[in-house]
């Protein structure tokens, strides 16, 4: 269910091309997958919607927001207004710096799912969960022999065999 939930906040979050991915792009975005760097948007074929992800992030604030206020409520009326006030200002500033977060969050999950869609097509015999360091590994001593486009797909599948 959290599963389903996810993709439904991406399919309306994310415009997303049905072009498929160009094999050196997939692996440069593999590769930067893998080292945790982020991964470029336009190779990978999707574009995040801005305005959908502040509608998203905020109704998910209001529902985490709406009970903790009903369960803090009565802790702040005892308080004094000054630490009321500076409680507000900080939970504002988290809330600001979250979205942040959660865009981040929302981009790493299409990229994946983006590079998984292309692995199928390119590299439909070799699962991504099992094979997708050790083309990483390939795909990074092939960058350095500058091999043309044309003969990277065979140096990989060559060297996967081996």
């Amino acid at each position: 269910m959290l599963s389903s939930f996810k993709q439904k906040i991406i399919d309306y979050v994310f415009t997303v091309s049905k072009q498929p991915i160009l094999l050196k792009d997939l692996l440069i975005a593999n590769a930067q997958y893998n080292e945790k760097l982020h991964v470029d948007p336009v190779k990978l074929g999707f574009r995040l919607k801005v305005a959908r992800a502040y509608l998203v992030y905020i109704i998910l604030v209001i529902l985490f927001l709406i009970p903790f206020t009903i369960v803090s409520h009565g802790a702040f009326v005892k308080m004094d207004s000054h630490v009321s006030i500076v409680a507000g200002m900080l939970l504002t500033a988290v809330i600001f710096i979250f979205f942040n977060f959660f865009r981040v969050w929302l981009v790493d999950q299409v990229a994946l799912s983006q590079i998984k869609k292309g692995w199928k097509t390119h590299f439909p015999f070799f699962p991504y969960k099992d094979y997708n360091k050790k083309i990483d590994e390939i795909f990074q001593k092939a960058s350095k022999l500058e091999l043309p486009k044309k003969e990277l797909q065979k140096y990989i599948l060559d060297n996967l065999v081996e």
